[in-house]
């Protein structure tokens, strides 16, 4: 080993024992899907409390028989960039689809939802101009913000005041405003207040970018975050995942036409990224399929969730997501092993994932589980924080 490889080894592990002293140290795990929201690790069977696939649909055999079909049609990779030659025709039918679904004129299909924000903010804003994020934004905003290179200022989380008031203040200072939000915020469940915060868009003459990876599917009758609104809340860029309740992979960003076609240009994500295969969309197609036709899939994960929360006298969800705060890593890792013990998966969430003192349990309810196991998982973990709190 040369000593430049040596003096790397050494950063590493430097950077690995800092990690575990305060337990923030990730590890990742083989899990193997049983089908349903059964999944197996470690040889123990666990019941997956904690996955993205809101509607099961990643096990679903229309929509792994669609995957089989695209890539014994198209092949198993699209072979190069959309610019170049990979632009097979799947793609251009799933954008068709996401956007009369999600009510615009166009849409843009990425690699990813990560590669989707870290490509439509520098497409939009460089120097000169202002982006506004959501302080609890996904951290894939808050990167692409960075990356544009435009002054990014965050605000407090869905403080509808503390936007308008760095608005009123920055704004006529700066070319062009955008404002980064998520629709249901992930580590969270809860949802942004768009009428409000596109009402001040307007006002201030800002382009609001909402990203729903986690409202598409199961809120507003699958149609996402804008339509839990009377009227619904069409924000000008609306982002989200083929990777959640469409139960697939890859980013979207619906739009108008000529912000999409700009995009097509600009974004480099896009530009200078191999294409999805064609199994992923067509997944996503099946997916679709199913979310549009079938309104008891879309309803199961919040009524299950709200089925969860009655059970442990917690306020009412507003989405699939219900974190239950922890405080310490240490105490939020004991309570995902012990979850792990009764026969349930659910991660610890710590660090930076979500500020320090808030390491949490997130669980999340999926149409693939039983009422009676989400039953057992309100027993268990009641049980489990009740022993806590005497401990203390």
């Amino acid at each position: 080993m040369t000593s430049a490889h040596a003096s790397l080894d050494r950063f590493a592990a430097g950077k690995l024992a800092g990690l575990d002293r305060r337990n923030l140290r990730r590890h990742l795990q083989e899990t193997r899907p049983l089908g349903g929201a059964r999944v197996e690790r470690k040889g123990q069977r666990l019941v997956n409390a904690c996955s993205n696939d809101y509607l099961g649909l990643a096990q679903h055999p229309d929509v792994i028989e669609a995957a089989c079909t695209a890539s014994r049609t198209y092949g198993a990779g699209s072979g190069a960039s959309r610019l170049v030659t990979g632009g097979h025709p799947l793609l251009f039918e799933l954008e068709r689809r996401l956007a009369a679904f999600k009510q615009t004129e166009d849409c843009v299909i990425f690699g990813s939802g990560y590669l989707a924000n870290l490509a439509i903010t520098p497409a939009l804003a460089g120097k000169g101009d202002l982006v506004l994020v959501d302080a609890l934004a996904h951290a894939c905003l808050h990167a692409g913000a960075r990356l544009s290179g435009a002054r990014v200022e965050t605000f407090k989380h869905n403080d509808m005041t503390d936007l308008a008031d760095q608005l009123s203040t920055l704004r006529s200072s700066h070319r062009r405003a955008l404002i980064l939000t998520d629709g249901v915020f992930s580590m969270d469940g809860d949802l942004a207040p768009l009428p409000d915060l596109l009402a001040l868009a307007e006002r201030h003459d800002a382009w609001a970018l909402v990203d729903d990876a986690h409202g598409v599917g199961v809120i507003g009758e699958g149609r996402g975050t804008a339509h839990a609104f009377t009227p619904p809340a069409l924000a000008p860029l609306q982002m989200g995942t083929l990777s959640k309740a469409l139960g697939s992979y890859g980013g979207y960003v619906c739009a108008s036409r000529s912000v999409c076609e700009l995009l097509r240009t600009r974004a480099r994500p896009l530009v200078f990224t191999t294409a999805l295969p064609p199994a992923c969309i067509a997944a996503a197609l099946a997916a679709l399929d199913l979310i549009e036709n079938d309104p008891a899939l879309r309803e199961r994960p919040m009524l299950l969730a709200q089925r969860f929360c009655r059970s442990l006298g917690l306020a009412a969800p507003r989405s699939p997501i219900v974190p239950i705060l922890i405080g310490s890593e240490t105490a939020a890792l004991q309570a995902s092993a012990q979850l792990e013990s009764a026969g349930f998966l659910v991660t610890a969430i710590r660090p930076p994932t979500v500020p320090r003192g808030t390491s949490r349990l997130r669980i999340t309810f999926s149409a693939a589980q039983d009422e009676a196991d989400v039953d057992r998982l309100a027993r268990s973990l009641k049980t489990i924080l009740q022993t806590a709190e005497a401990a203390e």
